[in-house]
């Protein structure tokens, strides 16, 4: 499933949608500053929270929380020490981590577990310069996978906390 998304709208304080690739609204994040630590609210477009994601303090290097029913459900952390590249890991209990490997201030790189490719964030696919598409495959968590692509844009993207 590909679905289409706007470039840095992904900073704490701001609420947005996330559509399918028909143009339908299928998602809404919902940005929430006046706290202790920024957090967002990711939701169905009847309110429902599907995932909370916030900043984890006292960590090394920028690293995220992801909560799904009031249970962690991934850790997203960029790796502090790699060379030529960015990589961020999304850290999920049992044995399917992710890896997200690319160039992330162009938005084009993959989700993997292992060797097989998941997911693919693109602007490649998109003539207007602020959209780009998250391109998921099939049986795979649309929402873990969207939500951590939320968080590679906040920390790549967030002019008030670059990194």
């Amino acid at each position: 499933m590909r679905y289409v998304l706007k470039e840095k709208l992904f900073s704490f304080g701001d609420d947005f949608r996330i559509k399918n690739d028909a143009g339908d609204d299928v998602f809404f994040v919902d940005g929430k500053v006046f706290t202790i630590r920024d957090k967002l609210s990711f939701q169905d477009m009847s309110g429902r929270e599907l995932a909370f994601i916030r900043q984890k303090l006292l960590a090394w290097g920028p690293t995220y929380e992801i909560y799904r029913d009031d249970q962690l459900a991934a850790v997203v952390k960029k790796h502090l020490f790699t060379l030529f590249r960015c990589e961020f890991t999304v850290d999920v209990p049992g044995p399917d981590d992710l890896e997200a490997t690319g160039s992330f201030l162009d938005r084009e790189y993959t989700f993997r577990r292992g060797n097989r490719e998941i997911a693919q964030v693109s602007k490649r696919w998109f003539s207007w310069t602020d959209t780009y598409g998250v391109d998921i495959g099939p049986g795979e968590d649309d929402v873990l996978i969207l939500a951590s692509a939320v968080v590679i844009d906040v920390i790549c993207h967030d002019d008030k906390d670059k990194h």
